[in-house]
């Protein structure tokens, strides 16, 4: 299994994302404590889960997908650590 952060832009306000959203949380699991970012695993590839989400959302809106590895730090509640450190890099 893969652990792939999705951060996107929306930029249309007007426009449903509910499938989008949707879509994200199809996936085996995810994570979203941040407006515009996911985390989710899966055992699909990064083209795949690219190419899923791309059909979700507008040609103006802005996309970006990279894998993530056990190497992270920040600033977030105990409980959102405990879920990244959980995960199968």
């Amino acid at each position: 299994m893969a652990v792939y952060l999705i951060s996107y832009d929306l930029n249309k306000p007007d426009n449903n994302y509910e499938s989008l959203y949707e879509t994200i949380k199809s996936y085996e699991a995810w994570w979203h404590h941040l407006d515009s970012t996911w985390i989710i695993e899966t055992s699909s590839s990064c083209q795949s889960v690219s190419n899923n989400i791309k059909s979700h959302i507008h040609s103006d809106d802005n996309l970006l997908i990279i894998e993530v590895k056990n190497n992270f730090n920040g600033m977030l509640p105990n409980h959102a650590w405990e879920y990244l450190r959980k995960r199968n890099y």
